[in-house]
């Protein structure tokens, strides 16, 4: 199946000359949405992963789907105010601000083999932040997975020292 057939492009959204890539109706089509969570799968069966990390909120879909696959846990990583527990925290730029995301201190354990999963690989911003409390955490990011990568956004490069796997791309 082509996913990319499944995903709905908007032009101009949110403002003009850019082109949001809506994954509502992958999720959606039953067919679509099983056949990415097969792949995530099949890229993750032999890793032997302990936890899949997913940033909020569209990590949260496709990383509890793949954690139930490879019978491994997950933990949210989430944004500022929405954990109740001990939490640390890391801060991004965005292209016109700065953000942070977070995770319960407890969440891993020193060793534990880990996996990232996430909607869109555009500037890195949030993939590499995640990656950064996990190490933090002294866990080990044994791979990074997206469901849509923006090449032209170049967030791979800053990701270069992680095994990166996009399901699809689109130049931007």
């Amino acid at each position: 199946m082509n996913l990319k057939d499944t995903i709905r492009v908007i032009p101009d959204f949110p403002e003009e000359g850019i082109s949001f890539k809506d994954i509502t109706t992958l999720l959606k089509d039953k067919d679509a949405l099983k056949d990415a969570i097969d792949q995530f799968t099949e890229l993750a069966k032999d890793l032997k992963i302990d936890l899949v990390v997913g940033p909020e909120a569209r990590g949260f879909i496709f990383g509890t789907a793949l954690a139930y696959n490879i019978h491994a846990g997950f933990v949210p990583i989430r944004k500022p105010g929405k954990l109740p527990h001990k939490k640390i925290s890391q801060e991004y730029v965005l292209e016109y601000g700065k953000d942070s995301l977070e995770i319960h201190e407890d969440s891993i354990t020193p060793g534990q083999r880990i996996l990232i999963i996430d909607d869109l690989l555009a500037t890195g911003g949030t993939l590499l932040s995640t990656a950064r409390l996990i190490e933090q955490l002294q866990g080990e990011v044994v791979s990074i997975m997206t469901l849509i990568e923006l090449t032209d956004l170049k967030g791979r490069d800053k990701l270069e020292k992680y095994d990166v796997h996009s399901l699809v791309s689109y130049p931007y």
